[in-house]
C-alpha cells in the first residue's frame, strides 16, 4: 500500500502504533528501505515541526501534499 510514497506526500501514521503522533499527519522528506522520515507541523504562530521516522506498514499514504514547508520557514 505505501510502495508508491514520493518525497513531498502525506503519511498519516496509525494511531495504535504510537500514542503521541498517532493520526498526525506526516510530510515526507525522505523515503528509506524501511520507511519514511519527515515532519509534523506544529501549528502556532511560531511555527514548529517534529521531525518523525515512521515504519511502511505503520502509516497510510493520503496524497501530495499542496504546500511544504522549507528550511528558511
Amino acid at each position: 500500500m505505501n510502495e508508491n510514497v514520493v518525497v513531498g506526500d502525506v503519511v498519516q501514521i496509525n494511531p495504535d502504533k504510537d500514542e503521541v503522533f498517532g493520526g498526525c499527519f506526516m510530510v515526507v522528506e525522505e523515503v528509506k528501505v524501511w520507511g519514511f522520515q519527515g515532519y509534523c507541523d506544529m501549528p502556532s504562530k511560531d511555527r514548529g515541526v517534529f521531525h518523525y521516522r515512521v515504519n511502511r506498514e505503520d502509516c497510510s499514504r493520503v496524497g501530495p501534499a499542496f504546500w511544504t514547508l522549507t528550511e528558511d520557514e
